[in-house]
C-alpha cells in the first residue's frame, strides 16, 4: 500500500470512530518546520553517525516497533486491531521522513489517545460499584511481552484488573471506598487532560526519538524546548524567578524556592501557591495557565534577566474561590546549585579517627557560552573541585572520595580536566572516530590539586563521563573504585543544531544529539556494554537486564585498541587484599549493611513476579509482614521500589506522585534525605583503611619490612 493511499483510508477510519467521541480535540497534525526537520535528521544521520545505518524498510521496521513501544510499553491501550491497521505503513516509515510526508505516525498517535479517553472513560464507569476483594483474583502487571488484546472485551478486562489494583492499593493504605473513588477519579481525568495538552512538537519529538534510537541508544532528537533544557542543565543557571514547579490538579504549584532567588527574596511567595495566572511582561495580557502543562508555564516565566513578571496568584491557604493576589518580580539568573559539585567531611575509625572528604558530583557540567565568552567566572565541574579540594586540605582530611552515584555524564573536557586534578600529565582517554582514527584526550596541565588517598564511588548511573574518570584513576593506580558496575555507555555524543544550520532567526528545527566516536581507557579496553568493574564491589540493587547498556538491543558492542603511552603513578592493587578484608568483616557487623542486602533480596524476589493478588486477605497478610520488618529496623537510603502497577515495597502508600499532600511529600522526601547512607559510610571506612594501610605501610618500608597486603604510600 502506497504511503498516501495509507494516509487517506486510516485517516477516514480514524475520524469515524472519533465522531462517536463528542468531546475529542482536532487529530494533531505535523507542521513544515516537522516536514524539513526529519529529512535534515535523516541526511545528518546517515553522513555523520558512527554506525553507517541507512533509513530503509529495515529500518523503519526498527522506528514502527520502537513508536509504538514509546506510546503504549504496556500493551493496555491498542487492540490487535489497531497494529494491525498501522502495519500498513511497518515498511513506509522511512520514506515518510525521506519524502516529508509525516501524516501516518500523526495519525497513530490520533488512535492513541482516543484509546485513552476511551480505556480512561471505562476505568472510570468501574468505580461506581466498587469490587469484590474476597475472591480469588490476580493482575499480570508486567506486560511489555503479552500479545495485544485481540478484543474490546479482552482489554476491558485487562483494565477491571487494573482499576481494581488501584482500588486496592489504596484501601491497604487506609483510604475509605469514598476517599478511594474520589482519588482515582481525579487521577484517571488527569491522564485524560494529560494526553489532550499534547502539541504537534510532542508527536513530533516522540517519532523523531524513535528513529534516532533505533539506530542507537544514546542518539536523540531535542526539539527547540528539550534543547533549551539541554542547555540549562550544561550551564547550571537560568534566568528565572526561582521556583520549582509541578503540576497538582488544574494548578501549577509552587513546589521549592531556590534560596536568593527573586521568588524567595521578595517574600510574597510560598510553598503551596499555585500559579493562576502569568503575564510574560507589563505589555503583555494575563494568561489564564489553569490546566495549562508546567513546561508552558515555565515557558511564560522565563525571561531576559532584569524583565518583569507579573503573577496571579492562589495562596496555599485559600479554597478554591479565595482571593488571589497579583504579584510582580524581576527576572535574574538562577544558579542551580544542586546539581553542583558539594562538599562533606566523614569520621571514621575506632580509637584513632580518620577524616574523609566525600565529594559530590552529580554532573560533568560546565558553561560553553561564559567560556567562550571568556567569562573568568564560568561554571565549571572541574573548577568547582578543585576548590572543594583546597578546602578539605585546610580540614586536613586523610583522604578524598569522589561520589560519582547517579552521574550520567556530561562534558567530555571537564572528566579529563577533573582527572587532571589527581595526575600530574598524561592521557587520560581516547577516542576512535568512524574511520578507525584515534585521538587521545591529555591532561596538559603540570601539577595535582591532591595528591592523597583517592576512592571513587559509583553505582550502575554512573555514566560517560563518569566511566572515563574512574577508569583513568584505576588504570593510572591513582586510586579505588568502589560500589556497583557502572553503566557501559563508552560512547561519544555531539550536537548538531539545526535551526543554525538553517539559519533559523529563531527556535525551530531543534538539535540532533548523535553518537560520532567510542571512548577506550588508556589501557585499550573500552567502557562501552561493560563499563567499569569497581575494585571492591558493594551490595547493588541495579537491574542489569532491565537497567545500563547492556540492556540496550542495539548497544555498541566491547571491544580494545592499542592501549595509549602512559605511565601509572601508583599501586592500590597490593592494598586490596587488606581493604576487602577489612570490609567484609565491618558489613558482616553493620545491621545497617544486613538490612540493605535484605532489602536487595525482597526487590529482586518483586523483579521477578509478573502477577499480583487482587485478594485483600493475601496483599494485607503480605504488606503487614513487610510492614513489621521495618519497623524493627533503622531507616537507611537505598530501598528499591517496584513497578507503579506492580507489588510495592511497604514504604509505598499507595498514592501516586500529586495525590499525596505537598507538606506529605515534602516531609518524605526530607526523611529520605535524612535516612543514613549506608553505601556512602562503607565507602568511607573503606577510604579511612586505605589511609591507616598506606601509612603503615609507609612506616614499614622505612624500617626494611614487608607485611601481606600492605604496599607504600602513593
Amino acid at each position: 500500500m502506497k504511503l498516501k493511499t495509507f494516509w487517506m483510508v486510516f485517516a477516514l477510519a480514524t475520524s469515524a470512530q472519533a465522531a462517536t467521541t463528542a468531546t475529542m480535540a482536532p487529530p494533531l497534525r505535523p507542521v513544515e518546520a516537522h516536514a524539513l526537520a526529519a529529512q535534515a535528521s535523516a541526511e545528518l544521520l546517515s553522513r555523520f553517525h558512527y554506525q553507517n545505518v541507512p533509513l530503509d524498510d529495515a529500518m523503519s521496521i526498527r522506528i514502527f516497533d520502537r513508536y509504538l513501544k514509546t506510546l503504549d510499553p504496556d500493551r493496555i491501550y491498542f487492540l490487535q486491531s489497531d497494529i494491525d491497521t498501522f502495519g500498513a505503513v511497518r515498511t513506509l516509515l522511512d520514506d515518510a521522513i525521506l519524502q516529508q510526508k509525516l501524516d501516518a505516525p500523526f495519525a497513530i498517535f490520533t488512535r492513541y489517545t482516543q484509546r485513552v479517553r476511551e480505556r480512561m472513560a471505562g476505568a472510570r464507569e468501574l468505580l461506581a460499584n466498587g469490587f469484590d476483594f474476597n475472591k480469588p483474583d490476580s493482575y499480570r502487571y508486567v506486560r511489555t511481552d503479552v500479545p495485544w488484546a485481540s478484543s474490546e472485551a479482552e482489554l476491558k478486562e485487562i483494565w477491571r484488573k487494573r482499576v481494581k489494583n488501584d482500588w486496592l492499593r489504596l484501601k491497604l493504605a487506609g483510604k475509605d471506598d469514598a476517599a478511594i473513588r474520589d482519588t482515582l477519579t481525579k487521577r484517571y481525568e488527569q491522564a485524560m487532560a494529560h494526553t489532550a495538552r499534547s502539541k504537534s512538537d510532542d508527536v513530533f519529538q516522540l517519532f523523531m526519538n524513535a528513529y534516532a534510537e533505533s539506530i542507537e541508544p544514546h542518539t536523540s532528537y531535542l526539539g527547540p524546548r528539550a534543547s533549551a533544557d539541554f542547555a540549562i542543565t550544561m550551564k547550571l543557571s537560568l534566568v528565572g524567578i526561582g521556583a520549582v514547579l509541578q503540576e497538582r490538579d488544574e494548578y501549577v504549584t509552587i513546589r521549592e524556592l531556590v534560596p536568593g532567588g527573586p521568588a524567595a527574596r521578595s517574600e510574597q511567595l510560598a510553598i503551596g501557591d499555585r500559579i493562576a495566572g502569568v503575564a510574560k511582561d507589563e505589555n503583555a495580557p494575563m494568561a489564564d495557565v489553569l490546566g495549562w502543562r508546567v513546561d508552558d508555564v515555565v515557558q511564560l516565566i522565563r525571561g531576559n534577566k532584569d524583565t518583569k513578571v507579573i503573577l496571579d496568584v492562589l495562596p496555599a491557604d485559600a479554597g478554591p474561590d479565595g482571593k488571589h493576589k497579583r504579584i510582580t518580580l524581576v527576572r535574574d539568573t538562577i544558579k542551580l546549585e544542586k546539581q553542583a559539585a558539594a562538599k562533606s567531611v566523614i569520621e571514621v575509625g575506632g580509637d584513632v579517627k580518620q577524616k574523609v572528604g566525600v565529594i559530590t558530583l552529580p554532573t560533568f557540567y560546565q558553561d560553553v557560552d561564559a567560556r567562550h565568552n571568556n567569562d573568568e567566572n564560568f561554571r565549571s565541574a572541574s573548577r568547582d573541585v578543585a576548590k572543594l579540594l583546597a578546602e578539605l586540605k585546610a580540614e586536613n582530611v586523610g583522604a578524598v572520595l569522589i561520589d560519582l552515584r547517579n552521574n550520567g555524564g556530561g562534558s567530555l573536557d571537564e572528566s579529563v580536566r577533573l582527572t587532571g586534578l589527581f595526575i600530574d600529565r598524561g592521557p587520560v582517554v581516547q577516542q576512535r572516530n568512524p574511520k578507525g582514527q584515534v585521538r587521545i584526550e591529555q591532561d596538559r596541565d603540570p601539577g595535582v590539586a591532591w595528591d592523597g588517598p583517592v576512592g571513587v564511588l559509583i553505582n550502575r548511573a554512573s555514566a560517560s563521563a563518569s566511566e572515563i574518570f574512574a577508569s583513568a584513576i584505576q588504570d593510572y593506580g591513582r586510586g579505588i573504585v568502589i560500589g556497583e558496575q557502572s553503566f557501559g555507555k563508552g560512547t561519544v555524543q555531539t550536537l548538531l543544531d539545526m535551526d543554525e544550520m538553517a539559519k533559523s532567526e529563531k527556535p525551530t528545527y531543534g538539535e540532533l544529539k548523535l553518537t560520532v566516536a567510542q571512548f577506550f581507557r588508556v589501557s585499550g579496553g573500552t567502557t562501552q556494554l561493560r563499563g567499569v568493574t569497581p575494585d571492591i564491589p558493594l551490595a547493588s540493587f541495579a537491574d542489569r537486564e532491565r537497567f545500563g547498556e547492556s540492556s540496550y538491543d542495539n548497544a555498541l558492542p566491547w571491544t580494545q585498541i592499542e592501549p595509549a603511552d602512559f605511565k601509572p603513578v601508583g599501586s592500590t592493587r597490593e592494598l586490596l587484599p587488606a581493604l576487602t578484608t577489612r570490609h567484609s568483616a565491618r558489613v558482616a557487623n553493620d545491621a545497617g549493611y544486613r538490612e540493605l542486602l535484605e532489602d536487595i533480596a525482597e526487590v529482586e524476589a518483586i523483579r521477578k513476579r509478573t502477577e499480583i493478588s487482587l485478594n485483600e486477605k493475601e496483599r494485607r497478610k503480605e504488606r503487614e509482614a513487610q510492614e513489621a520488618r521495618l519497623k524493627a529496623r533503622s531507616q537507611i537510603k537505598g530501598v528499591g521500589d517496584a513497578d507503579n502497577d506492580g507489588p510495592a515495597l511497604p514504604r509505598d502508600d499507595g498514592l501516586q506522585a500529586g495525590e499525596r499532600s505537598l507538606s506529605a511529600e515534602l516531609a518524605a522526601e526530607k526523611s529520605r534525605k535524612a535516612a543514613r547512607d549506608v553505601l556512602l559510610d562503607e565507602a568511607a571506612h573503606i577510604m579511612g583503611d586505605m589511609v591507616s594501610l598506606t601509612k603503615s605501610g609507609t612506616e614499614l618500608a622505612r624500617n626494611g619490612k614487608t607485611t601481606a597486603g600492605v604496599a607504600p604510600g602513593q
